[in-house]
């Protein structure tokens, strides 16, 4: 639920108009900090590696082993965030990494870290992240009303690219002067503010009338809403391509600057100050693009911009130039991972904002994980230069990718519906019975008949991403008029939870699909128990059955 706290007329423009809100303040300024001790931590441990072990997979490898984790985790991750209360699971999560990062500072100071542990902690601390993403990112709507989410999904953006403009020189400075091991102990004291500022939030939530699904039940709950929601899977896919493709130029920074520009650690945080700088202008400009672009036009720009720039970088000797491409890449791969975010939470509901997010976060990071050990490997054999170059080169086709999955039309949120009443039952059903079987009748003028069939498609995938299964639908051969469609739910509660998740879209969708029938007799809907004999509670006057007993007709 939205902070009472929040003005209620803002500008749906505005980048900062979040920043008034104070809850959504106070946690946006601990994050920049949080940020920022990621990123010191970040030089750190690339730097640590590039001291220990002459091989450029191995350096690319801490990329991968801070974003593996979200690809692994990110669902059951979600599925935690939609069911519990987010601001626990952010403390939880901060708490984890809290603890990874203070032991790689501990094992550090000791000088008894090996490339092998220092990936193993990489990875602990980028699991506490990898948890706390979802809940922390759908927890945005709870904080800011629905008018100013683009732009809070831009500030939260900003508060990561604010932290790179000036956290990877700080952590060059830190690593150069003194060490590692402080690099490591500064990102764990600047965990510290966003614990706090989390710990103050006192969210307010509106306790549902049903248990949470099982964490099982709702990882796959999350699964099915993306799998019937084809907007979303394209969001993902291009994601996960852009990631692949791009994550050469993070990945390889380490081995730009020690190999390309024959610098050191300093050399190395002012590269990567100059990407953060470019992205914090790009995300500056994200209510601009917006207004000027569709979706697809901006991603196809940027990927054709981002192709330029990483081929700059790889022809560069220069680290004047360097640094002047890789703000203009820094800028286009902000731009980009804004739009594919602000896709991903203008177009799912709140019960399922988490699991949504989730997925995101495990394309995008999962791309970059994998694409950063693929052009580790491939720098061993090729090179940087030829490394950066390929990756220029396939970024510049990418956008022939949405001749195919055209990025869809970003448009308003939508707002769940209100809470149905439960229908009337008289069998004994307890959260547990089922699974349900329900079946709608409708009576159809035969000249509707392609039309309405055509419209159900669509009410097949609304069901489905709301939680049931085995939908179909099937028109009565001796009475042409008569269409019934079925479904299943696996339980009682289920069932509820499915009928009480569409939005207002999704009901306008009922509506329309209702506004076929014909006849003086309403919908018929009926809603039937399977398997029903669990149900059966009574035993008195029930005579005792043997399989011997009974006797089935011969055609059975």
């Amino acid at each position: 639920m939205n902070d009472s706290s929040k003005p209620r007329s803002l500008e749906h423009d505005g980048i900062t108009v979040p920043l008034r809100v104070p809850t959504f303040r106070r946690i946006w300024f601990a994050s920049v900090l949080s940020n920022l001790g990621i990123l010191i931590q970040g030089v750190g441990a690339a730097w640590a590696m590039t001291q220990m072990t002459s091989s450029a997979d191995k350096v690319a490898l801490v990329q991968t082993a801070l974003m593996l984790p979200v690809m692994l985790i990110s669902m059951p991750a979600g599925a935690v965030a939609d069911m519990h209360d987010r601001r626990v699971v952010a403390l939880a999560s901060l708490s984890i990494t809290l603890a990874g990062a203070s032991a790689l500072t501990a094992l550090a100071w000791l000088d008894l870290v090996t490339p092998n542990l220092l990936l193993a902690l990489c990875f602990a601390v980028g699991s506490g992240m990898a948890l706390m993403g979802p809940a922390w990112q759908s927890s945005v709507s709870e904080q800011v009303p629905s008018e100013a989410l683009p732009a809070a999904v831009a500030l939260n953006g900003i508060s990561y690219n604010i932290a790179r403009s000036v956290g990877p020189a700080i952590g060059g400075i830190v690593v150069a002067t003194a060490g590692a091991a402080a690099a490591f102990a500064l990102n764990a004291l600047l965990y510290l503010p966003l614990m706090l500022a989390l710990f103050l939030w006192r969210r307010i939530t509106e306790p549902s009338r049903l248990p949470p699904e099982k964490l099982s039940r709702a990882i796959i709950t999350g699964v099915r809403y993306i799998t019937n929601s084809p907007p979303i899977k394209i969001v993902l896919i291009r994601s996960m391509v852009t990631g692949v493709i791009g994550g050469a130029i993070t990945a390889l920074m380490p081995l730009v600057a020690r190999d390309l520009l024959h610098g050191g650690a300093g050399t190395y945080g002012i590269m990567l100050s100059a990407f953060g700088l470019g992205a914090l202008t790009g995300a500056f400009k994200i209510p601009e693009i917006r207004k000027r672009m569709s979706g697809e036009a901006a991603i196809r720009a940027c990927a054709l911009t981002m192709a330029g720039a990483v081929a700059a970088v790889a022809l560069s000797s220069q680290p004047v130039l360097t640094a002047l491409a890789l703000i203009l890449a820094g800028a286009v791969w902000m731009m980009a991972w804004v739009l594919f975010s602000i896709g991903v939470q203008l177009s799912v509901p709140r019960w399922v904002a988490g699991r949504s997010l989730a997925a995101y976060q495990a394309a995008g990071s999962g791309g970059i994980a994998v694409g950063s050990w693929g052009w580790g490997n491939l720098t061993d054999v090729t090179g940087v230069q030829t490394a950066l170059l390929i990756s220029a080169t396939l970024m510049m086709i990418s956008p022939l990718l949405g001749l195919w999955l055209p990025m869809p039309r970003i448009g308003a949120r939508g707002e769940d519906a209100e809470m149905l009443d439960d229908p009337d039952v008289r069998l004994p059903l307890t959260g547990r019975s089922g699974p349900l079987v329900v079946e709608v009748e409708y009576r159809v003028a035969q000249e509707n008949a392609r039309i309405f069939h055509h419209l159900m498609q669509n009410v097949q995938l609304c069901r489905q991403r709301n939680g049931a299964y085995g939908w179909s639908i099937a028109r009565d051969i001796a009475d042409p008029e008569l269409w019934t469609e079925r479904y299943h739910c696996p339980t009682w509660f289920d069932y509820l939870r499915q009928r009480n998740r569409p939005t207002q879209s999704e009901r306008a969708l009922d509506r329309q699909a209702a506004g076929f029938h014909i006849g003086s007799e309403p919908i018929r809907v009926r809603r039937m128990l399977e398997r029903p004999f669990g149900s059966v509670r009574w035993k008195e006057d029930v005579p005792d059955f043997s399989a011997s007993d009974v006797v089935l007709p011969r055609d059975c």
